[in-house]
């Protein structure tokens, strides 16, 4: 019998990453003839390669799903989460740019073999979907008729995905979304030393926002005065501006009067970074921003590539094409992570943080 160190049972670089296997994973779908041109082999290699990295991405949401779904996530967390974010972002990046390479293929040389494709599209990618899902794009947000439960649903009833893949999306879909769990998570923010149990806590983050609405009122007044006195406007063009913004302001933090928690938390922890017990969830919140960003450059990438390979015409799967990827490119998800930047003010302007020793280092 061959030992564990004989030739036949060690382990080699081709027997690990499974090559043969892979390897023959480019011929195009079974029973489909004649085998791949060049071009459609490479077609066929990069929209692979982006499945690849989208279970890989897909892992790395469901590691921060599992910390933020904590009752209380524990900030020696926060640097894992972090650290799963940030490769999310170095993949997106990679795939934006994976689309460089599909451009080396001409418009007719993907016209040679487009209709091989059927009515196949990249709206079909369950992957892509499940991680839409898993960030927590709404339904409302998609573009119209776009619905992926619902298609990938009657994929499932023909055979044309796996069961565990519909099963995997229908997890999801009942699950907490990242959107959710951040907020969540923001909602617990110790805001001037109080936390959501304190008895007082109500009037302690109303008056923290009130404090900040009153500040934005008086540096408007400041910026107005400024810009009238060296002549770049006038006051009855630049109040109505400047008070529309402050009613943008209150009613992000306020909305219908009620100060929201969570929203309070964000504005304070993007208003005080340099405190020690806040710099990971400061660097948590502008990771996410970042995340977003990335993705939202991946779409425009595919968008111009897709616009340089057949105009204006009709996708495979009977989408607008080009119009239905811009319009993808305009998805905003963590909406409030962005919003907070219209309402930050310069540090020097803000009261000091009560209780300030609470957010210090621990010595």
């Amino acid at each position: 019998m061959a030992g564990s160190g004989s030739p036949t049972n060690r382990m080699t670089y081709s027997g690990y990453l499974r090559l043969d296997e892979l390897l023959q994973l480019q011929a195009g779908p079974e029973g489909h003839s004649p085998s791949p041109s060049n071009d459609e082999m490479h077609f066929i290699i990069t929209h692979q390669a982006f499945e690849l990295w989208f279970k890989q991405v897909r892992s790395e949401f469901d590691a921060v799903h599992g910390y933020l779904s904590q009752e209380s996530v524990d900030e020696k967390h926060l640097p894992r989460i972090v650290h799963h974010l940030e490769r999310v972002i170095e993949i997106f990046r990679l795939l934006a740019n994976q689309w460089k390479v599909m451009e080396t293929l001409s418009p007719q040389g993907f016209l040679a073999f487009r209709d091989r494709l059927g009515t196949s599209s990249g709206f079909e990618s369950w992957q892509m979907r499940a991680m839409e899902m898993r960030l927590g794009l709404k339904q409302e947000s998609r573009v119209a008729d776009m619905d992926p439960m619902a298609h990938m649903k009657k994929l499932s009833e023909e055979g044309k995905i796996s069961k565990e893949a519909y099963e995997t999306l229908h997890r999801i879909s009942i699950e907490p979304t990242l959107v959710d769990l951040i907020s969540s998570w923001l909602s617990r923010t110790p805001i001037n030393g109080s936390v959501p149990s304190d008895g007082n806590d109500q009037a302690t983050i109303d008056a923290y926002v009130d404090a900040h609405l009153n500040t934005m009122k008086a540096h408007s007044d400041q910026v107005i005065e400024h810009m009238v006195s060296i002549g770049h406007g006038r006051l009855e063009a630049l109040k109505p501006r400047m008070d529309a913004n402050l009613a943008s302001a209150r009613d992000f933090l306020k909305p219908d009067g009620v100060t929201n928690r969570a929203r309070a938390g964000l504005l304070f922890i993007e208003s005080y970074p340099e405190l020690p017990l806040l710099s990971w969830p400061r660097r948590l919140i502008d990771t996410i921003v970042q995340l977003e960003q990335s993705m939202l450059l991946f779409r425009h990438a595919h968008a111009r590539m897709v616009e340089r390979m057949i105009g204006r015409r009709m996708g495979t799967g009977g989408s607008s094409g080009v119009d239905y990827l811009d319009k993808t490119a305009t998805y905003r998800i963590f909406t409030d992570l962005w919003a907070v930047r219209t309402v930050l003010l310069p540090r020097k302007s803000l009261d000091d943080v009560i209780q300030s020793d609470y957010y210090g280092f621990n010595s």
